[in-house]
């Protein structure tokens, strides 16, 4: 199965922007992850057993691309998260607090929790897109929950001060 790049561009390109940011936490570099996710997508030679094989694919090599500019020497003129906040539009106060503290949080607990919470992404298929295995999945997502209970418990006991 092969999809158009194009559809595929206008389908995930949101989503694939958001997971690479979620891994370089820079808006220009989360740009480049998706437009790059594109152009292999475009120049492989490849058939994919569905779409949502596709979908788990794009996402994958996303994050791939992400790791590789979040750890590259020229990562150094990136953009503060603060900075890239500002850019961002939220439904209330309290999602604008929880995305936030969810981007605080250790890569490899800030990824699944994005995955499952803002991509829909069960277990099994964050387990096959990133390569762990689903209990290695359960202990991320269990631990960035409590990590993420801490802090949003802390920020809202501040608030309430």
């Amino acid at each position: 199965m092969r999809i158009e790049t194009e559809t595929l561009m206008a389908k995930y390109k949101d989503n694939l922007f958001a997971v690479a940011f979620s891994v370089c936490k820079n808006g220009a570099d989360a740009d480049d992850v998706v437009q790059d996710t594109f152009i292999q997508y475009h120049t492989l030679n490849k058939q994919f057993d569905s779409e949502q094989h596709i979908r788990s694919w794009l996402i994958r090599v996303a994050i791939n691309k992400a790791k590789n500019i979040h750890y590259s020497f020229w990562r150094r003129t990136s953009v503060p998260l603060k900075e890239y906040m500002e850019t961002l539009t939220f439904e209330t106060q309290e999602a604008e607090i929880i995305f936030e503290e969810v981007m605080k949080l250790p890569e490899k607990y800030r990824i699944v929790i994005h995955l499952f919470y803002y991509e829909d992404y069960t277990i099994r298929e964050m387990a096959e897109v990133l390569k762990v295995t689903e209990n290695n999945i359960k202990v991320r997502l269990t631990r960035g929950r409590k990590l993420l209970r801490v802090a949003l418990q802390e920020e809202w006991d501040d608030d309430d001060k």
